[in-house]
């Protein structure tokens, strides 16, 4: 299948880069920094870091709290790379393309840089909006930043919560990797982004989808 969009908006962590390992460690020296149980970040994947130390720590702690995940994430980078398909992806989609993340822009910056990517003009992070995935604000800024209708751009994650943003939004989605499912709601499923191909259009970006279709 191949369709054709004015711009793709494509999520960073498990999409563009792999940070699983760095992610995790951050998590779990953070939660035992807090004494919180590691148990209890699951189903936190592709969720804000300020909703997540919201939800296990004291109001009067949130900032401190949050200040120090930060701290950690820009600085434990150990593991981040690139994923397969991701340059040609980015370079195909050239200035029609933007990063639409639940990472704060510090480790944005620092996930994007250790994977040795550049930052495209619109980057769209959790400080960007009130309300983080799975609510819809993230991809409808990104794509008014574009000056793009938002059903005219490709959303392209690798989580559920991240899909149902995408689909709220009004957006096609492109489910990428293992933790999104069949019935997440996604135009397509594919492994990864090297079984996508990207190309430039006189009026955007055309995307083909090498793997099986979702049900």
């Amino acid at each position: 299948m191949t369709a054709e969009f004015q711009a793709v908006l494509f999520d960073m962590d498990g999409t563009l880069i792999d940070s699983t390992t760095a992610v995790r460690r951050a998590w779990r020296r953070w939660a035992d920094e807090e004494g919180i149980e590691v148990a209890r970040l699951a189903g936190t994947s592709g969720r804000p870091a300020r909703r997540i130390v919201t939800d296990l720590v004291p109001p009067e702690r949130v900032e401190q709290s949050l200040a120090r995940y930060t701290h950690i994430a820009t600085h434990d980078l150990d593991g981040v790379a690139v994923l397969p398909g991701t340059p040609a992806a980015l370079d195909a989609t050239a200035e029609h393309h933007a990063i639409v993340t639940s990472s704060s822009r510090d480790v944005t910056t620092a996930r994007m840089a250790a994977a040795r990517l550049p930052l495209p003009e619109v980057v769209v992070t959790a400080e960007d909006v009130a309300d983080g995935k799975p609510h819809p604000a993230a991809y409808l800024l990104a794509a008014a930043r574009l000056g793009v209708d938002p059903r005219r751009c490709l959303v392209v994650e690798d989580t559920d919560v991240g899909v149902t943003a995408g689909v709220a939004a009004g957006c096609p989605v492109l489910g990428v990797g293992p933790r999104v499912t069949a019935d997440a709601g996604v135009l397509a499923l594919v492994p990864d982004l090297s079984t996508a191909r990207f190309a430039a259009t006189a009026d955007g970006v055309a995307v083909s989808f090498a793997d099986r279709m979702a049900a």
